[in-house]
């Protein structure tokens, strides 16, 4: 790329899904639906896990964490998605692009780390039950999540540092809805390629490291549960089990899909397209997939519901 092609930019240009006329109602129908209903799921059950003294147990102090990174980082892409639908200015400056491209990769890269301190708090609750409380202290479980946070954020800064070290861009459009990595290396008009092995390097190692915990710990409660001889005691622990396993195939999937690839595997419109699932699809369904199989969950939603209800009478 010729070096008079580079400039440096003050602002990018977010195309979004799609610019098609006909769609765009329809699309923001839907998008606003999908976000009302996870801001309300998953403050409601960070809400929930507080106000239920029952629920104050690592495996729900957990799902908090996770029910509150769920909302930051939809928050943090689909209200400025949303707005852009009609609006015909659909600039972001600078420094907000980087801040949002910050703030969203440490939001999914804790919920990567959070998914798997999840699969090993079920292996010590199903493998070790009866020192389940004692290894899973409170201690334990804040290090656990301050760890999340923390090693998110120092991953999420490095990506941050070398993509501000980019001397100019050949065109300031981006075509996505929000400042991801992928589509502004697309725009540089200088060599990226450290760029692009250390996306690659750093989300292969953090999904690899994840996985074989999450693999390692549900071998153990498999090998566990085969051993029970109570019928209702493995479909109890299947049970507890699901839910959480059904939440990493559909993050983890897409996540693999995405990052883990050479960056000319896929086009940035299939990107585009999969990357809806865990910036809106998935922050939705976390809380549903946990609350709905979850008759601790339900319980608790019942005695709130009805401790208003019984207060508002008096």
């Amino acid at each position: 790329m010729a070096a008079e092609n580079c400039s440096t930019v003050t602002e990018f240009i977010l195309l979004g899904l799609s610019d098609v006329p006909e769609l765009r109602v329809p699309l923001f129908l839907v998008f606003l639906l999908i976000y009302g209903v996870t801001v309300l799921a998953n403050l409601g059950m960070v809400t929930l896990i507080q106000l239920s003294s029952h629920l104050h147990t690592p495996m729900y102090f957990f799902l908090s964490h996770l029910s509150f990174v769920d909302f930051c980082y939809s928050s943090i892409i689909v209200p400025k998605m949303l707005a852009n639908i009609f609006t015909k200015d659909k600039a972001i400056s600078f420094p907000a692009c980087m801040i949002q491209f910050y703030l969203f990769c440490t939001c999914v890269i804790t919920e990567i780390f959070l998914l798997a301190v999840m699969a090993y708090d079920r292996f010590v609750a199903i493998c070790n039950p009866l020192l389940y409380m004692v290894i899973m202290s409170q201690k334990l479980c804040a290090e656990l999540v301050s760890g999340c946070y923390l090693l998110a954020s120092v991953c999420a800064l490095v990506h941050l540092c070398l993509t501000l070290e980019i001397p100019g861009y050949k065109s300031n459009v981006i075509n996505h809805f929000f400042c991801d990595l992928p589509p502004l290396l697309s725009l540089a008009c200088s060599d990226v390629s450290v760029n692009e092995v250390l996306l690659f390097i750093v989300a292969t190692f953090n999904e690899s490291m994840t996985i074989v915990i999450i693999l390692t710990s549900y071998l153990f409660i498999l090998i566990t549960i085969l051993k029970m001889r109570s019928a209702e005691g493995r479909r109890k622990a299947f049970s507890t089990c699901a839910s959480h396993l059904t939440a990493i195939v559909i993050f983890h999937g897409t996540i693999l899909f995405i990052y883990c690839q050479p960056s000319s595997g896929t086009s940035l419109d299939i990107d585009k397209v999969t990357t809806v699932f865990y910036t809106m699809v998935i922050p939705m369904l976390n809380p549903l997939i946990y609350s709905l199989r979850n008759k601790d969950v339900k319980e608790a939603l019942r005695k709130v519901v009805d401790s208003k209800l019984l207060s508002q009478r008096n």
